[in-house]
């Protein structure tokens, strides 16, 4: 009898993975330094005609207006390497990264490890107004798929590898390894796993200790002590939260529109870049806070040192030096310019808040930090992401009921208002499907016992082919089955004939049902799940399995076919049709 394979949680290949995530993770914390410090090397050539790699901001510049030169000399550049190198490099890397797990098994080909970080480095170390986030976050899923192509692994092994080389490159960025976890179940992995969560925790753990190791322990975005917010406050940020979920919602669809309008320019591709540079020059020019990373402008904004004026120049500036930049495709992250942006406007919303209810305690630098992970969740639907990277890079606790409120809001509104994300929209254009929603299989919570067929018909091994031939063509209901155990005289399973084998052949009308028998029955015992079933119909191609009793295996009890297989649904089909039907509820008089 062939009975289902065992499952488990984690086996030895999980131990395997998550040992080369820990490897991967360190060449990745090594990679997001040198990265951070090519950027450095770029900025300061390009703006301060010096060599170092030493940070330093481009808003510092002395060039003049000579500074909008700088921003186009590195989209051509970067357009260039995207000709010739690969188009791939265009984007902010993490739906180029989503795109490779969804349809092409997690395969990032091995240029994509060198020609990505560069190009973002260029792009950014030039003036554009980016964050290294997501070209680190695109290098390390790149290098994760690479290691999956040299070693022996399966699709989703090399899925794990991708995420775990993704949240190490952002953890070795930014110090922010829960976030990072959370980051690749929601954007990367597509599930939550024993065996993916595992070694992509591992690696972020790795990446966090190899970070420690190099620059400290310090958070990225220093803040100073905030109060716990009482209930007004609270209400406050959530409300600024839903507003900046409308505002992601409108900043997606400008930048979408930006990209097409780039798609009906007659000149080729390789040049958009240029020319949406000329953009981020001119404003760098006017407003030179707008030039590069740009995350000296969200600890100010944090610590309440920019407000009133220079907020809302920051703002609109930058967001038009970003959407129309990365609406020309050249190359950039998304995270660090909607974190300048939102943080801009939950810092005016909350001064504006604080200024009309001064007795609710709303604290700007608060509103700051939730408008900065409101905005990127309602953009990327990485709710808990957003939310506890915004934790992460300050070590603020009293921060953390706000933002989960807050980025809650953003979510909703989002979710309300745009059916895809900032993430998901080029996707969903290109014909691919995103899940977006996560639930436990219904087959996996569905016991064989409770959808099994106990009115089992059964043929005798010794009973003669024309005996059942003619049963069949009298169309009772018994007969109208399509598979059919065969018992020997002492009523124990021998296998399973189906109607294709009784009716056709050149077997001999005295044959008997059991010289029909040719296989192994598959068997199945009731405390087993449908989604046990359902594997051992794929693997052994057959569309019904036998019940057997545990302790008596050749003992028939019932029979599965694939259509109880569907019919499970009926759970899940009833449950969101009675949602959408069910009235709301009244109290009890």
């Amino acid at each position: 009898m062939a009975l289902p394979r065992p499952t488990a949680l984690v086996d030895r290949r999980v131990a395997a993975i998550t040992a080369l995530s820990v490897v991967l993770a360190l060449v990745a914390a090594v990679i997001a330094q040198a990265l951070q410090a090519l950027i450095a090397l770029i900025t300061n050539l390009a703006f301060h005609q010096r060599v170092s790699l030493d940070p330093s901001s481009p808003a510092d510049h002395a060039l003049g207006a000579w500074v909008i030169v700088v921003p186009i000399v590195g989209g051509v550049i970067v357009g260039l390497m995207a000709r010739y190198g690969s188009r791939a490099i265009r984007g902010h890397g993490i739906p180029e990264a989503m795109e490779q797990v969804l349809a092409n098994e997690s395969r990032i080909p091995l240029r994509m490890t060198f020609l990505k970080p560069l190009s973002a480095a260029i792009a950014i170390g030039t003036g554009g107004p980016f964050g290294a986030e997501g070209p680190i976050i695109a290098t390390g899923g790149a290098l994760g798929s690479v290691l999956g192509q040299l070693v022996r692994v399966t699709p989703d092994e090399r899925k794990t590898l991708l995420a775990a080389g993704a949240a190490a490159g952002m953890t070795a960025t930014f110090g922010t390894p829960v976030s990072a976890v959370l980051l690749a179940i929601e954007l990367l992995l597509f599930e939550y796993r024993a065996r993916s969560v595992i070694p992509v925790a591992i690696a972020t753990s790795t990446a966090a200790a190899a970070r420690i190791a190099l620059v400290g322990a310090a958070p990225v975005f220093a803040m100073h002590d905030v109060a716990a917010p009482g209930a007004e406050a609270l209400c406050a940020y959530v409300l600024l939260g839903a507003l900046l979920g409308l505002a992601s919602v409108a900043i997606t669809r400008a930048l979408y529109a930006i990209e097409d309008g780039f798609e009906r320019l007659p000149v080729h591709w390789m040049w958009w870049p240029a020319i949406g540079a000329v953009a981020v020059g001119a404003i760098g020019w006017l407003a030179p806070r707008t030039l590069g990373v740009g995350y000296e402008n969200i600890e100010q904004m944090l610590d309440g040192e920019l407000a009133g004026r220079a907020l809302v120049v920051l703002c609109i500036a930058k967001l038009v030096s970003w959407s129309i930049s990365l609406g020309s495709g050249t190359s950039g992250g998304t995270l660090a310019p909607l974190f300048t942006i939102g943080g801009a406007m939950g810092a005016l919303l909350a001064s504006i808040a604080s200024s009309a209810l001064p007795g609710a305690a709303i604290d700007p630098r608060v509103g700051a930090l939730v408008g900065m992970a409101a905005m990127f969740a309602g953009a990327s639907r990485a709710l808990l992401a957003s939310a506890v990277f915004a934790f992460e890079t300050t070590q603020q606790p009293m921060v953390l009921l706000p933002l989960i409120g807050g980025c809650a809001a953003a979510y909703f509104v989002s979710c309300l208002a745009m059916p895809n994300s900032i993430m998901t929209e080029k996707l969903a254009r290109r014909g691919l499907r995103v899940p977006a929603e996560y639930a436990a299989d219904v087959l996996a919570r569905v016991l064989v016992r409770e959808r099994m067929s106990t009115s089992v018909v059964t043929l005798a091994a010794e009973r003669a082919l024309a005996d059942v031939r003619a049963w069949l063509a009298t169309g009772s209901a018994d007969a109208q089955h399509q598979g059919f155990p065969v018992i020997d005289a002492g009523g124990e399973l021998i296998g399973v004939v189906t109607r294709r084998d009784l009716v056709g052949g050149e077997c001999s009308e005295d044959a008997t049902i059991g010289s029909l028998v040719h296989r192994t029955p598959i068997v199945v015992t009731p405390d087993r799940t449908l989604r046990d079933v359902a594997d051992d119909m794929i693997e052994h191609d057959v569309g019904r399995v036998v019940v057997v009793e545990r302790a008596r295996p050749r003992h028939v009890v019932g029979i599965l076919t694939r259509g109880d297989l569907l019919r499970a649904y009926e759970l899940r089909i009833a449950a969101e049709r009675h949602a959408h039907v069910a009235r709301p509820l009244r109290a009890r008089s």
